[in-house]
């Protein structure tokens, strides 16, 4: 575990900043859950019983590849978009990493308070 100070993080933490930026918007994380499903989707799918347009969800979708947590595929006409896991790790991993760091720090806190 890294000794970093508040002012800094945990490298795993910065590699994972985009994800995270990505996934703040409710429409890109309702995306993301979808997907993760596991099965492909297409922009049809993922626009039936909601009200987002196409439009929107492709912006949204390029959002979610330049982060790296979705991938999409040319079938036909159709682009087919499935999750990337392996980014959806790395944020898992840095919020892991995160959690240890302040519960050490909230440890020496309570050692602290209670000498």
């Amino acid at each position: 575990m890294s000794n970093a100070s508040p002012n800094t993080s945990p490298k795993p933490a910065l590699d994972a900043a985009p994800v995270f930026a990505a996934l703040g918007d409710q429409t890109r994380f309702g995306l993301v859950a979808r997907l993760s499903a596991g099965d492909s989707m297409s922009i049809t799918r993922l626009t039936e019983g909601t009200d987002v347009t196409r439009q929107a969800v492709t912006r949204h979708l390029e959002v979610l590849e330049n982060a790296g947590l979705v991938r999409g595929t040319r079938q036909g006409r159709e682009r087919l978009w499935e999750l990337e896991p392996k980014r959806i790790e790395l944020a898992r991993r840095s919020l892991k990493e995160i959690s240890r760091w302040w519960d050490k720090k909230l440890a020496a806190l309570k050692a602290k308070v209670e000498e």
